[in-house]
């Protein structure tokens, strides 16, 4: 390769990663800031936040998002899928706010967000229940489909039967189990002794089990809607379960990390991120 086509290589690359980071800015500082609001008493229902995992939603959308329009399952931990595809964020404020002008007509709360727009399908609050109505949705309109799933909650049964399911019919689908090693506070190592890519492989199914690094996805990604993939992509939930609290504040952030990696341009979008997010929570706020 020569040195023109290398750094050829190196700006695509460098262009995909800033074009994350600005998902994944959007959504970082959407939860810091909710994270602010819970722990103040403004929003007094349980909240499940998605930082340090943002990363996984925001490089799958900016992989699919010029060449697909695909169907979104999201998990009960989804606020981060929800805006990395496109999701309306003053909607998913006034959800939050338990307004009826929210994304849910403020009967969702945290857990069961949608966008008919963006072709986002809520979650019912059944842990794992979307992986089955996300493939069998996919059999009936056989358009690309993402599901995304909680490593806890890939392991009940039905989980298992859907992945099986969609192998068997070669359906157009991503699995993606957005692992943060926690059943709330409980580790896998304590729940199991095997991971959800090895079943998955069992039954057929081309499978990865990876870091939220972007460009890890992106390779993972190659032959997505082709046919059935799952992605078991190892990545760390910054703040409690449900609520605004730290458990470990020793773990390692994806997003801080990117943020440095990527210099001062990185830095001028988080900075503008969180001022446009700060704007739009207090805009909303003045009208209670």
């Amino acid at each position: 390769m020569g040195k023109f086509s290398k750094l050829y290589k190196k700006n695509i690359v460098k262009n995909y990663r800033l074009e994350v980071f600005r998902k994944a800015a959007l959504c970082r500082n959407f939860e810091e800031a909710t994270f602010k609001h819970v722990k103040n008493n403004l929003i007094q229902f349980p909240v499940y936040l998605s930082a340090g995992q943002e990363y996984i939603p925001s490089s799958i959308s900016t992989i699919t998002e010029n060449e697909y329009n695909p169907n979104i399952f999201i998990q009960h931990r989804g606020h981060s899928t929800y805006l990395a595809f496109g999701g309306n964020i003053i909607e998913l404020i006034d959800e939050l706010l338990g307004r009826k002008t929210g994304c849910a007509n403020g009967m969702g709360g945290s857990a069961s967000i949608q966008s008919k727009e963006k072709n986002i399908f809520g979650h019912d609050g059944l842990m794992g229940s979307q992986v089955p109505i996300a493939v069998g949705h996919c059999f009936i309109t056989r358009k690309p489909t993402i599901v995304f799933c909680g490593d806890s909650a890939g392991e009940e049964d039905y989980v298992f039967s859907a992945i099986g399911w969609a192998a068997t019919k070669k359906l157009p689908i991503l699995f993606v189990i957005e692992d943060n090693n926690l059943s709330i506070l409980t580790e896998k190592k304590v729940r199991r002794n095997w991971e959800l890519d090895e079943v998955a492989k069992g039954f057929g199914v081309e499978s990865f089990n990876i870091s939220d690094d972007p460009i890890d996805i992106k390779k993972s990604m190659e032959n997505t809607f082709e046919y059935p993939i799952l992605l078991n992509i190892n990545t760390v939930r910054k703040f409690w379960h449900a609520g605004a609290g730290i458990d470990n504040e020793d773990v390692f952030d994806r997003y801080l990390d990117e943020m440095e990696s990527l210099g001062d341009e990185a830095l001028k979008v988080h900075n503008q991120t969180k001022k446009l997010i700060s704007e739009l929570w207090d805009k909303q706020l003045e009208k209670q």
